[in-house]
């Protein structure tokens, strides 16, 4: 059995440090090529399996199909919900983030969403959930751990219908590769949804421009907008 190793260029670079001495991963990034669409048809995105497919139980899968028939209308994003995790750093949107030493807090253009990560906590909240999931981290070396779990079940992975329960688990790597290049890893679990954990991988860019930042965003509900557009307004 061989061992995935990282490559040359990410156990090469060093990141900088913040006052505290935590890996530095703050700045406005953004994913590459946006995956949103639909998460198998993205080359290279799923990881784990190999095979690129997300594993689905029968009954799951048929579920994937109906969502994906209904996608137009059936899309929580379509409805402005929040896009849970980890669907939020794989939209065609921004993000920053922000670090002190206790927490690390991601806030995202698409519809303000924010996500606080807490450093200082081993233990999830009870008999709560959230459409963002509750986060706590840990640092693995230069790697940002997060441990994501508490989940509703109304979000999506994409527009493609891919979709989990509220037992889902998602465990995210965020890591430097370089001075503008971040890898995000998330690896995802829901024993009511798929038959195993599968995985995803994906590279975030920086924005180095000297007036980066995030811009207003506004939401429309799509059902409003198509009444909008068969009023002639």
């Amino acid at each position: 059995m061989l061992a995935v190793l990282p490559s040359a260029s990410a156990q090469a670079y060093t990141p900088p440090r913040t006052p505290d001495g935590q890996p530095d991963l703050q700045g406005i990034w953004q994913v590459r090529n946006s995956p949103d669409k639909d998460l198998e048809k993205a080359k290279g995105l799923i990881v784990e399996p190999k095979n690129g497919k997300i594993p689905y139980q029968p009954a799951a899968l048929a579920q994937k199909k109906q969502n994906e028939k209904n996608s137009a209308t059936a899309d929580p994003l379509n409805k402005c919900y929040m896009p849970g995790v980890p669907r939020l750093n794989l939209l065609n949107y921004p993000f920053q983030i922000f670090q002190t030493a206790d927490q690390v807090a991601i806030a995202h253009e698409y519809i303000h969403n924010w996500r606080n990560i807490y450093l200082k906590r081993n233990k999830h909240l009870e008999q709560i959930d959230f459409w963002q999931g509750d986060s706590i981290g840990h640092w693995e070396g230069d790697t940002l751990v997060v441990d994501v779990a508490d989940f509703n079940d109304q979000t999506w992975f994409d527009k493609a219908g891919d979709f989990h329960s509220d037992a889902l688990h998602v465990t995210e790597r965020y890591t430097r590769t370089g001075p503008d290049t971040l890898r995000y890893e998330a690896t995802i679990e829901d024993p009511k949804t798929f038959t195993m954990p599968w995985k995803i991988s994906a590279e975030l860019r920086r924005n180095t421009q000297p007036n980066a930042r995030l811009l207003e965003y506004e939401c429309h509900y799509l059902a409003d907008v198509a009444a909008t557009k068969k009023e002639g307004k």
